[in-house]
């Protein structure tokens, strides 16, 4: 009769499903994997992440004294005195009580003292006692406001001097009637040909 093993084979249409590769845990070390883009984020990658230059004060902070430097501040503390820097964020748990002065300055918190800078923005929450001088200002619907507002224009470009044309000399009496113009004297607007007049009649 018929044998099970001698039976001829019939090749499928259908392909063969993939098994997935066994890894072993040798493959997932971190020496090994070189998938990985970035080692895991820690504390001082972070930090090393955040742009160049940029400070915060946390709101349990109080300073004494004045704040000065050429980087970005957050201010979510207290400054009880003056603060400049050359861009400048007032948090809304942010106090300052003493001048300000910034490139660009965003208010969200509280500001008792004058305000100088060439883009000043006050948020709703915004508190701000003291006059404001600025080339910018925005103040949103809902912030408080008490003071002068001070606008400044940014200084021209220097433009080289323009050699002006000497001043025209006034112009010579009309010669006598009859007389005719000279060549270098050309009809003015002011002037009749009275030989001219006398053919109209």
């Amino acid at each position: 009769m018929f044998n099970k093993t001698s039976k001829p084979t019939v090749p499928s249409s259908r392909p063969e499903p993939m098994t997935p590769p066994i890894i072993t845990p040798a493959d997932t070390s971190p020496a090994l994997n070189l998938n990985r883009a970035t080692p895991q984020s820690s504390p001082a990658s972070m930090r090393s992440s955040s742009p160049k230059g940029l400070s915060t004060l946390g709101s349990g902070l109080v300073i004494e004294g004045n704040v000065l430097g050429t980087g970005d501040l957050v201010l979510d503390g207290t400054v009880h005195g003056d603060v400049k820097v050359q861009h400048l964020t007032v948090g809304e748990a942010g106090n300052v009580e003493g001048k300000v002065e910034a490139d660009t300055i965003e208010i969200r918190g509280r500001v008792v003292g004058s305000i100088k800078g060439q883009q000043v923005k006050l948020q709703a929450t915004a508190y701000v006692e003291g006059d404001i001088t600025h080339e910018q200002l925005a103040i949103d619907v809902g912030a408080y406001f008490q003071g002068r507002c001070l606008q400044t224009r940014p200084a021209p470009a220097s433009v080289a001097p323009v050699n002006a044309a000497p001043m025209a000399q006034p112009a010579a009496a009309q010669p006598a009637s009859g007389a005719a113009p000279t060549a270098s004297s050309g009809p003015s607007l002011g002037s009749y040909d009275l030989n001219a007049l006398a053919d109209l009649k």
